[in-house]
């Protein structure tokens, strides 16, 4: 047996049932040697009431026991109720002793006397079919296999947010992971158990998403029968999670009732189950995230100090996507990428006029809304800058820092309309005017058509803006689509 399946076993539960003393003494030493947890009795009636009590991965029971045999044993075979694999021994080769236990549902045979590599060899394949099941439980609750887990961009502080991630993912201490909404807490909380190399797997739970009620027996666990509607026993996200990482989002919803038991876990490493008379010892290392002020919450009594100082040995805070803009056009590349591999369309490449446009936005939503904002525009075929002047009525989003400042000169002060690369009008230009209120402006013949005077005007425009047409296509109100559209008609017309 290799160490790290040892290791691996330290959250599994073994029952011996035998009436010889000796045995089960012999039993009970060998297996404590590997498991935090092993009971003994001497009857299926002393098992059974064990088992009621305490959740068992194994039992390893004797088929001639006195009363009711081992074989006779139809709780612990019940398919409602099962959670434990089961070994029979014997003293007597039996074929129909042995075609009945195995029909009953038992996982193998050992015949009397044995020696303990036996015994060990049928219990470490139980044991790792166990937990296995265990691992598969957890990849159904873990979105890695579809959500990488590479932190993107090389901004100032995404790069001292990388640099404090592999510094403290070795170490075995709690971390407590600290942003906005949105900002990728789950993501780093990944980031820190791959590059920990625990053995086990990464366990999430959404504190939030969880009634008050039932986020004991969620973490813990709970017995059969520990209330009402717990017909069968269920292991907690805490074992499921053995030498692994569990990651508990949104800690600060958790309610005070609740706090006081999972710093009885974490100082203990052990976990009682609901309804158990017993501890269980686990090896977890825990992951917290929030996007509320713990230290301030703390202050206000709606959080326990010392489950705070617990969780807050190492703290790692992500920034908001606005303090790291320079960030957006590789995190625009990947979504689109992935998404548009997800959801079947071609993927496309934005212009620089929507890199800028979604630099200018204050992104309260953080990476998540950037990630939303990514798919629509897949999906509506339309990009980041299109979509936001028709969104806000025709207008992109107010220029900031990091985009010019459109200026729209005066129509009197504009150049004159050829231009190269633009098709020529031909007849008169633009005449200068006195307006209404006494200022110069251009005015076209009136002879003109008005197509005609809307070519000459949009060329106008687009001289304004210094040729470019996207800006161009802002001030008057169309799609640059639209301007294109027009340009190749005027092209088509003059060949």
């Amino acid at each position: 047996m290799s160490e790290l399946a040892a290791s691996s076993w330290s959250a599994v539960s073994v029952l011996v049932v035998d009436d010889e003393p000796g045995m089960r003494a012999i039993l009970k030493k060998a297996l404590s040697k590997k498991f935090a947890q092993v009971d003994t009795a001497d009857s299926i009636e002393e098992a059974e009431e064990l088992r009621k009590r305490c959740h068992f991965d194994l039992l390893i029971v004797d088929i001639n026991l006195p009363g009711r045999s081992g074989i006779e044993w139809h709780e612990a075979f019940d398919p409602s109720t099962r959670r434990s694999d089961v070994i029979f021994m014997t003293g007597y080769a039996d074929l129909d002793t042995a075609i009945k236990a195995l029909r009953a549902g038992a996982s193998d045979f050992i015949l009397k006397p044995f020696n303990l590599d036996q015994m060990m060899q049928s219990v470490s394949r139980c044991i790792e079919r166990r937990l296995v099941e265990r691992q598969n439980f957890a990849l159904q609750r873990d979105v890695e296999r579809t959500y990488p887990v590479d932190i993107i961009g090389d901004a100032q502080r995404t790069l001292m947010m990388k640099k404090m991630i592999a510094q403290v993912a070795p170490s075995l201490a709690a971390v407590l992971v600290e942003g906005e909404s949105g900002t990728g807490k789950e993501l780093v909380a990944r980031a820190l158990h791959q590059l920990s190399k625990r053995s086990g797997p990464f366990v999430p739970l959404n504190c939030g998403a969880i009634a008050p009620d039932l986020l004991e027996s969620e973490l813990f666990g709970h017995v059969s029968g520990a209330f009402t509607g717990a017909k069968k026993g269920r292991e907690g996200l805490f074992r499921v999670a053995n030498n692994g990482t569990l990651f508990l989002d949104e800690i600060g919803e958790m309610p005070l009732s609740m706090q006081s038991s999972l710093l009885r876990a974490l100082e203990q490493k052990a976990i009682r189950p609901v309804g158990a008379e017993r501890e269980v010892q686990v090896d977890v290392r825990i992951v917290a995230a929030t996007n509320r002020n713990l230290k301030q919450e703390v202050e206000e009594g709606r959080f326990r100090r010392d489950l705070y100082y617990r969780l807050n040995v190492l703290t790692i805070e992500l920034p908001s996507l606005r303090d790291r803009l320079e960030d957006i056009p590789a995190l625009a590349h990947h979504f689109t990428q992935q998404l548009a591999k997800d959801l079947g369309v071609k993927p496309v490449s934005w212009m620089h006029e929507d890199i800028q446009s979604m630099q200018a936005y204050d992104w309260p939503g953080n990476i998540r809304e950037l990630r939303n904002m990514m798919e629509r525009c897949l999906l509506l075929g339309k990009p980041p800058a299109e979509y936001w002047r028709e969104l806000s009525g025709d207008t992109a989003p107010q220029m900031g820092v990091n985009m010019q400042e459109e200026v729209v000169p005066h129509l009197a002060e504009a150049p004159a309309l050829e231009t190269s690369g633009s098709p020529e009008l031909s007849g008169e230009k633009p005449c200068k005017c006195i307006d209404l209120e006494g200022q110069d402006t251009f005015c076209y013949p009136t002879d003109w058509t008005l197509k005609e005077v809307e070519k000459a005007h949009i060329m106008q425009v687009v001289d304004s803006n210094e040729g470019n047409k996207s800006a161009a296509a802002r001030q008057l109100g169309v799609a640059r689509k639209t301007l294109e559209r027009k340009y190749k008609e005027w092209t088509d017309e003059s060949a």
